[in-house]
């Protein structure tokens, strides 16, 4: 996932761009998991996203893309679970940084 900028709203696009999917995928997934994410519309139409969102989307992504869960599984794995998934993803974050700070290490050596 790319780094999003530091705002209150996300629009769909930036979302899409971040993930590295289809701004479709994004606008699929809220409605799949309309019970967890709950964006906002603007007089435009355009939806807008929180950090929660966000946040959620993360969990979203890697339950489906790095875990290989249905989306049926995932919405199953987010009402039972969120709080436990959202920690183990964060510490998952942090060890990918350390590989990507170590393999750097190890190109300059």
């Amino acid at each position: 996932m790319n780094e999003l900028p530091d705002k209150l709203y996300y629009r769909t696009s930036e979302l899409a761009k971040a993930f590295e999917v289809n701004s479709s995928k994004i606008r699929y997934w809220s409605k799949e998991f309309s019970f967890a994410l709950k964006p906002k519309t603007n007089d435009k139409g355009e939806k807008l996203y929180t950090k929660k969102d966000v946040e959620t989307f993360k969990l979203i992504y890697n339950l489906v893309n790095e875990n290989g869960y249905t989306l049926e599984g995932a919405k199953k794995k987010i009402r039972s679970g969120r709080q436990k998934i959202n920690k183990n993803i964060s510490v998952i974050e942090r060890l990918k940084k350390i590989k990507t700070e170590l393999q750097k290490i190890k190109e300059n050596l």
